[in-house]
């Protein structure tokens, strides 16, 4: 006997038919943009979130922006005395499309609106020159651009330094690696090197020094070159600060290392992201010359070691080159003794924000604290 399925569809229809008319209506009168335009808009301002690391011994404890147990670096009375640095970086403003710059929002940070890519990249490499001027002001920067670039550079302490390449986004980390090696050929051929006998830091230029880094010479006389590394597997090494004594010797020595670095990204790291090869390259070095110090990546001490004839010291990335973590609450928090603070991606914008704090509190203590409390903020900076 055969059923029939006919009459149960009467009732379903029913059911049906009013949930599809309201979301036929609901199809007509969605509209994308005003959608766009009602969506909350991202606060123009730090959010302060609960600091990290709050109990844990030899990390910093705030409550706010106020720093608890942060000791203030000692003034140096008489600067002659601290150990000649030159901070080098290498430095280039992209042109980007008029119309897509007038799409992005304006970006407000104390009493300065910046409407453009580049004047936010600008305003990052002299907040970098400020740190640097406040926690070591008898050092200099040194800024390796290409030979067309425009910006300037209105400052006592620091120089722009034209060397010639390809300082395009895709081939930015190959190319500052040669411009490294070239400024050490340079110095190797100036008649100056041997009275000048100033110890180099090559490093990014989103990073904020908030301590007195000749310390690193001094405790560790034997360098030639100075490596940091962290807890990574497949990274340890950070390219992002590279120190270098200032003798012949050390100059020297260091080339040759960064030589060698070069010709390994040359011939096995071409077709890695843009801002892995030269780490990829740097660990590979070490890994076939040094393999005894890939176990050591997983400490937090410093230690040294031979490659080639090159005395390599390798510095804990927590205190050398500290990051701020994508949202407050990270559990380790921030070391006591931390002498530089990487703000990469998104955190170039607090890189601004905290110079702006620290012009109107003049103390690092507390301004340490406020990166440390600081929330997820996502910018195209």
């Amino acid at each position: 006997m055969g059923v029939s399925i006919r009459r149960p569809l009467l009732p379903l229809l029913l059911f049906l038919f009013p949930l599809l008319y309201s979301v036929s209506v609901l199809h007509q009168r969605w509209n994308p943009e005003e959608t766009k335009r009602l969506s909350p808009k991202k606060p123009d301002q730090v959010i302060l979130g609960p600091a990290a690391g709050q109990g844990l011994p030899n990390r910093l404890q705030c409550q706010g922006t106020k720093a608890m147990n942060r000791i203030e670096p000692s003034p140096k009375n008489n600067h002659s005395e601290e150990e000649k640095v030159s901070f080098v970086t290498v430095f280039a403003i992209y042109k980007s499309d008029p119309m897509s710059e007038k799409m992005l929002d304006r970006v407000r940070v104390g009493d300065i609106l910046y409407n453009s890519k580049s004047e936010r990249s600008l305003a990052i490499l002299n907040a970098y020159i400020n740190f640097i001027q406040v926690s070591m002001p008898s050092s200099d920067v040194v800024v390796l651009t290409d030979n067309d670039s425009t910006f300037s550079l209105d400052r006592n302490n620091a120089i722009k330094f034209p060397i010639e390449g390809d300082y395009s986004r895709s081939n930015l980390m190959l190319q500052r690696i040669k411009s490294y090696i070239a400024y050490l050929k340079r110095i190797l051929e100036s008649s100056e090197l041997e009275k000048a006998n100033k110890n180099i830091i090559f490093s990014d230029s989103d990073i904020a020094v908030v301590d007195n880094l000749g310390d690193i010479f001094q405790k560790h006389p034997d360098f030639h070159i100075a490596l940091t590394f962290r807890n990574n597997k497949n990274q340890p090494l950070n390219s992002g600060f590279i120190a270098v004594r200032g003798t012949r010797d050390g100059i020297s020595k260091s080339k040759d290392f960064l030589e060698e670095v070069l010709d390994v990204y040359m011939s096995k790291y071409m077709g890695a992201s843009r801002m892995l090869g030269d780490q990829l390259a740097l660990y590979w070095v070490i890994k076939l010359h040094l393999p005894s110090a890939i176990q050591k990546f997983n400490r937090h001490e410093s230690f040294a070691g031979k490659v080639k004839g090159v005395s390599v010291l390798f510095l804990p990335c927590a205190i050398y080159n500290w990051t701020p973590p994508e949202g407050a609450g990270q559990f380790h928090g921030m070391p006591l003794d931390v002498k530089i603070v990487h703000f990469k991606g998104s955190r170039k914008r607090l890189m601004l924000e905290a110079w702006n704090f620290y012009k109107s509190t003049f103390n690092v203590s507390n301004m340490l604290c406020l990166i440390l409390c600081s929330g997820r903020t996502k910018y195209d900076f």
